[in-house]
Parts: structure tokens; C-alpha cells; sequence
């Protein structure tokens, strides 16, 4: 068989570094989800308006997670205590912060089951966004694996076996999504 088009490691690369990308958000998304423990995900890319300019938490303080259910901040700037505990209070977290002057604590009451659904449900609707992403993807190299084909660039066969390769390299990705979710609900779902 001749030497592999130019077109066809393009086409399987572009749609690898795409798909590389796709699953990345996603594990990004899911990590500011809360389970049972405290995480510094949790705030670590909230926005905070400091002086005017919407700047994200981990470069105004350091954050930590002294205790199992407890999140710490301790910003660089004492003047930005007051706009870090704005924007916690305003987050989509549901928690009141509590502040000694220095550093503001986060307490992470235990999540109902009801509270556990309702997140199980949000890292299926990531995943399903996730998904389209990629099916999208697969959809544009299929259609330049096309415009290679009509422009002479890749064989029948190329072109078949192409197809090939973008439609398994697809199935594992999605398998890769499942399986990042499944570990997110089954955190979210313990106890």
C-alpha cells in the first residue's frame, strides 16, 4: 500500500487534539461541582471583582482545605477580603462565609440527597454538552476527510479507512467521557 496522505494524519490529528481538549473542559467543569468534601475547585477559578477588574480567586489569595468539610482563603491583599466574601456569597456555591479579618472560612454543610441529584444531574447535562462537542468534531473531519477525497487527495480506500478511524477514535473518547463522569457521580453520590 502507498505512503498515508499528508490529509489523512491531519484530519485524525486535528480531531485527537479536539477531542484531547473536549474531555479536559469537561474534567474542569466537573471539578467545581461540590461532593461530600471541600475542594479548592470549588473557588479556585471564581471570579472576584477586585478594584473594578474580574480576576480569579486563586490569584488574589492562597486557598487551602485545612479540614475535610472546610475551605480556607487567605488573600495577599487584606483589601480584597470584603470583594472575595462578595463574590462567595454571590457564587452558585449556597454557602454563607464566615471571616476573622485575615482569612474567610467556607463550612460545607453535608449535601442532602436531594442537593446530590440535583448535581448528578448537572455533570450528566456537562457530559451530554461534552459529547455534542465531539460529535461535532467528528462530524468536520468526516466532512474534510470529503473535501479530500473529491480533491483528489485521498483514494477510496484512504478515504473508507479514514472514516474508519475517526468513528473509533470517537467511540473512545466517548467511552473516556463515561467513565470521567461515572467517578464524578459516585463522588457526588457518597456519603
Amino acid at each position: 500500500m502507498s505512503a498515508v496522505p499528508e490529509i489523512y494524519t491531519m484530519v485524525l490529528l486535528e480531531m485527537e487534539d479536539g477531542l484531547e481538549k473536549s474531555v479536559s473542559f469537561l474534567n474542569e467543569q466537573l471539578q467545581g461541582l461540590r461532593t461530600g468534601r471541600a475542594s479548592t475547585a470549588l473557588v479556585d477559578r471564581m471570579m472576584v471583582d477586585y478594584y473594578g477588574t474580574p480576576t480569579p480567586m486563586k490569584q488574589l489569595a492562597q486557598i487551602g482545605v485545612p479540614e475535610p468539610r472546610t475551605i480556607a482563603i487567605k488573600p495577599f491583599d487584606a483589601g480584597a477580603l470584603k470583594d472575595i466574601m462578595r463574590a462567595i456569597q454571590t457564587s452558585d456555591l449556597g454557602v454563607n462565609p464566615n471571616n476573622d479579618g485575615k482569612v474567610v472560612r467556607i463550612n460545607l454543610p453535608p449535601l442532602s440527597e436531594e442537593q446530590r441529584k440535583k448535581l448528578a444531574a448537572k455533570a450528566k447535562d456537562f457530559a451530554n454538552n461534552t459529547m455534542i462537542a465531539m460529535r461535532n468534531l467528528r462530524r468536520d473531519a468526516s466532512k474534510a476527510k470529503e473535501e479530500g477525497n473529491k480533491g483528489g487527495d485521498l483514494t477510496d480506500d484512504f478515504s473508507e479507512q479514514l472514516q474508519g478511524e475517526i468513528d473509533n477514535k470517537l467511540k473512545e473518547f466517548e467511552v473516556k467521557v463515561n467513565d470521567v463522569v461515572k467517578k464524578k457521580t459516585e463522588e457526588i453520590m457518597t456519603i
